[in-house]
């Protein structure tokens, strides 16, 4: 089994049975910044509010910071695949890594700040995925359409929305004014969604829904 838990922004935490990841905890957003206790941290990039490792890093720990490849990592396997930043080959914002993590028998996906549509190749290498975990917000990232499509394209059975404006108090004021709210996505799929009741939940092979389901956590 594996625990997903939303920390906010793209921050997401992975507990599985031998290690806990952690996916681009961040810091000066306005909000509490993410608690935990990682095995792996896994950053997208370099910016600040994606690469904030050392709170949540447990003592010998390991960073993986836009890694591109496979590696063993505390018993678990990572892939990352490289992307960018931005629709313009980074020239504005740099790199991105895309890393799908294997862990309790499941593949999650973290798409990071993914700015542009994938390619073939791209969605090759990400390969078959369980859990989907999406930047829905636009601004610097990729909004609620291209969300959608790439979410068709690489055909999970969770979809997990991130990176927009969750009405956070305290949230800086560019996340309020430049990114969408997760309704802009929900209404460009025809897929079930479920609001849940806090923020985390569960997942095992056995219980991936048979057609796909987006799952919005709410942050508490």
């Amino acid at each position: 089994m594996v625990e997903v838990i939303w920390h906010g922004h793209a921050c997401f935490e992975l507990r599985g049975a031998e290690a806990t990841v952690v996916m681009d905890p961040f810091t000066g957003l306005g909000i509490p910044e993410p608690k935990a206790t990682a095995d792996v941290v896994l950053c997208s990039h370099s910016h600040r509010d994606h690469n904030h490792s050392g709170p949540v890093l447990k003592e010998g720990g390991t960073v993986i910071e836009g890694f591109v490849g496979s590696r063993a990592v505390a018993g678990i396997s990572v892939t990352g695949v490289a992307t960018f930043h931005d629709a313009e080959g980074g020239s504005q914002r740099g790199t991105n890594s895309i890393y799908v993590v294997h862990l309790d028998g499941l593949r999650l996906c973290h798409l990071g700040d993914l700015g542009h549509d994938l390619t073939q190749k791209q969605v090759e290498e990400i390969g078959r995925i369980d859990v989907l975990i999406t930047p829905v917000g636009g601004g610097p990232t990729i909004g609620p359409d291209l969300a959608s499509s790439i979410a068709e394209r690489l055909d999970p059975k969770i979809v997990v929305p991130m990176h927009y404006n969750a009405d956070i108090p305290g949230q800086g004021e560019w996340m309020s004014t430049r990114l969408h709210r997760v309704d802009d996505f929900l209404v460009k799929s025809d897929r079930p969604n479920e609001r849940l009741d806090g923020r985390s939940f569960n997942i095992t092979k056995e219980s991936l829904p048979t057609e796909r389901k987006i799952l919005v956590p709410t942050f508490t």
